[in-house]
């Protein structure tokens, strides 16, 4: 029997019925773990602390867990934590609540200085997005822009379409959603009444009706029969009157967790839990366990997941662009309509231009026109609103609203109008290159499905194509293809830094700002060890550590390929590569060069230094960088120069100069790893996108050979 992986629209009513009782509870902190999984500690005054775990990833979940259970907060938060925690650190727990009948929790915080919205999907592919007071996104864990609908920073939260509410519906309105269904009656309670298909089948069985019956087959009493039942179930949920389970198969591995004892379960071993939130709980953590005995053999990847995953991005992405020519042509019709009335927009630019320039208020500016528009006068009347603390006028010309620079004439506010349709066209390019993107990684997802395949489920088989000329690999493990690869996670000194390890095993650290700077320079740098810097201003300090901090220093031959690794390290995460150059010089010098103590008459920076002596020149080093994936002696994203982090890691990906934000390029990288390796969840607990943001140099980036 399939285990459950995500909770229902029933159960999700159950579990808002119990956070209820939390309501009132002070917000101490918010993690994220990975990509997916949110937690929140509180503290209520009756129930003393709170974990609660939002899980949105391939095991959608919402409950609490014994504080004891929860996992070790990470050493950095994620930018979403960071937001997260901005908003509701230090508020209260307002409410919880379903959005309708759907998988959809929203949490309501308050705070003095301000009201915070978390909205939880734990739907399709799952998100959650934190909105401010006026419901508009601060920031999400994903991105979705659908003809439907739109989730993303700075545009209004929307949910998905209305769905029937089975509890709220009256017998007239049950009856006619019966009625108007062409399937049979399990299916048109899955489906037109939101039930989903276990509970469609309990409802069917505690009625009395036989589930596949047609709906054209059913008497009135077989429809008030459902219609009864389903009004009891609405009422269990309501008053909390739960008796959770969770089910158990014959091999002892669980398979269900529910508010109530099911009739469609009872074949199935189960226990009791004292409310809902224990028995999720205890069923989510013994999911995790069953699924850590069972790796014995070769795992199926979710081929068929991912590549529906792909093509809801393509359909976003194409949306996107739908959208982008409609803007750019809303913006040029704009134009073209001042244009077409130039008269009538120079004549109210001018009369607002010449009202100010005799002292007049824009209140009475504002008051004139109104005045004006009564009167018939045609400028007058296409005068919406003025704003004064922005010096604009907005008219509208055909059922279409202009904004107006008062200052500028008609032509350059045009010339603005034609501008913007041009740069909207500009993100239409991007776009347009993003989806080709999506495209080759849909391709993969296929190819790579075609031969798991055509090896009959085994993945160590491949083509004859793919072997041909290859040599032994002498045992080595192929951690791409692996099912499951163990967590060994690392907590160095030097992490905190930018870091990474040269082709001999000599590591190299740098600034990430001014105060690290400082710190390497007079904690971290020994006499033997050597200092490299660019010579474009706003890069990090670099050292190349011949010794560990706590060994003696001494003298140690470090051979050249460390040094320029050490160089181009220096060069990438440099303003070399914020300002789009493919190169750029750096120096190095010896500790004893370097000093704190500027010239008489001079001023040093914070995090600046003085360098004294004779340089060792590294000339047009390129600007580029790799980061990696490791998965042996410790598991974790590594970053640096190509040449140093390629033997380290189980696959790369090199990047220079280009035109993703950081933020976006990180994100191309973490869905490009994703592709690459057969255990995805060990990608999203190790490299997850805000992990490799942190190896990403500043600026933009383009990803080369993806």
């Amino acid at each position: 029997m399939e285990q459950k992986r995500e909770l229902t629209s029933v159960d999700i009513a159950a579990v808002v019925g119990e956070l209820a009782r939390h309501e009132g509870a002070k917000v101490d902190k918010a993690y994220l773990y990975g990509d997916d999984l949110v937690r929140l500690k509180l503290r209520h005054y009756d129930h003393g602390r709170v974990e609660l775990l939002l899980d949105v990833g391939e095991k959608k979940r919402a409950h609490t867990t014994d504080p004891d259970r929860v996992p070790d907060a990470p050493e950095r938060p994620p930018e979403f934590a960071k937001t997260l925690r901005s908003r509701i650190a230090g508020g209260e727990l307002a409410s919880v609540e379903q959005f309708e009948f759907d998988r959809i929790l929203v949490f309501r915080f308050e705070r003095p200085d301000a009201n915070t919205t978390v909205v939880v999907e734990l739907f399709g592919d799952g998100n959650v997005a934190v909105l401010n007071e006026h419901g508009e996104v601060l920031r999400s864990l994903e991105t979705v822009r659908l003809k439907s609908r739109t989730v993303a920073p700075g545009a209004t939260y929307e949910y998905p379409a209305s769905r029937l509410h089975p509890f709220e519906v009256s017998y007239d309105g049950f009856r006619a959603r019966i009625e108007e269904s062409d399937a049979d009656v399990v299916r048109t309670l899955a489906t037109q009444l939101n039930f989903g298909g276990l509970y469609g089948e309990e409802i069917c069985a505690r009625a009395g009706v036989e589930k596949t019956l047609d709906v054209t087959e059913l008497g009135d009493d077989q429809i008030r029969a459902l219609y009864d039942t389903v009004g009891r179930l609405g009422d269990r949920l309501a008053t909390g009157d739960l008796d959770p389970r969770v089910y158990e198969d014959d091999d002892g591995q669980v398979v269900d967790a529910t508010p109530i004892p099911l009739d469609e379960r009872a074949s199935l071993d189960a226990t009791t839990a004292d409310d809902f939130q224990t028995a999720l709980d205890d069923y989510f953590r013994r999911l995790d366990t069953d699924a850590e005995d069972d790796n014995t053999a070769p795992q199926r990847p979710d081929f068929e997941a991912e590549i529906a995953k792909q093509n809801r991005i393509i359909e976003q992405q194409e949306g996107a662009i739908e959208n982008f020519d409609e803007q750019a042509d809303a913006e040029r019709e704009r134009a073209e309509l001042l244009y077409a009335n130039y008269d009538l927009v120079d004549s109210v630019l001018t009369t607002v231009r010449d009202a100010r320039a005799e002292g007049t208020g824009w209140d009475e500016i504002e008051s004139t026109f109104q005045a004006g528009a009564d009167r018939g006068i045609a400028a007058a009347e296409a005068v919406v609103s003025l704003d004064g603390s922005e010096g604009t006028v907005t008219v509208e010309i055909d059922e279409t609203r202009i904004q107006l620079r008062v200052q500028d004439g008609v032509e350059k506010n045009a010339d603005r109008l034609y501008k913007e349709a041009k740069r909207i066209e500009g993100k239409k390019e991007g776009a347009l290159e993003a989806i080709e993107n999506t495209r080759e990684e849909l391709a993969a997802v296929q190819e790579r499905k075609q031969r798991w395949e055509a090896a009959d489920g085994h993945p160590d088989a491949v083509d004859d194509e793919e072997t041909e000329g290859d040599e032994e690999t002498d045992g080595e493990t192929d951690w791409l293809r692996e099912p499951s690869i163990p967590l060994r996670t690392s907590d160095e000194w030097y992490e905190r830094f930018r870091w990474f390890h040269t082709s001999d095993g000599f590591l190299v650290i740098g600034g990430r700002n001014a105060d690290q700077n400082e710190d390497i320079v007079n904690k971290y740098l020994n006499s033997n060890d050597l200092f490299y810097h660019t010579q474009a201003h706003g890069g990090p300090v670099t050292v190349l550590k011949a010794t560990g901090p706590s060994e003696p220093s001494r003298d140690v031959d470090i051979p050249e390929q460390s040094r320029e690794e050490a160089a181009q390290f220096a060069v990438a995460y440099s303003s070399v590569w914020k300002d789009g150059r493919g190169a750029g010089d750096a120096y190095e010098v010896t500790p004893d060069q370097v000093s704190k103590t500027p010239e008489s008459g001079e001023y040093l920076e914070k995090g600046g230094f003085v360098i004294r002596g004779d340089r060792t020149y590294y000339r047009d080093v390129p600007a580029r960088v790799a980061v990696g994936v490791q998965a042996e002696e410790t598991t974790q994203v590594v970053g640096g120069p190509p040449s140093a982090v390629a033997d380290r890691a189980a696959t790369t990906i090199e990047l220079e100069p280009g035109k993703f934000a950081q933020n976006d390029a990180a994100v191309k990288c973490y869905r490009e790893f994703k592709t690459r390796f057969t255990d995805e969840s060990f990608v999203r607990k190790v490299a997850s996108a805000d992990l490799i943001q942190e190896f990403l140099p500043p600026g933009g980036s383009d990803l080369l050979g993806v």
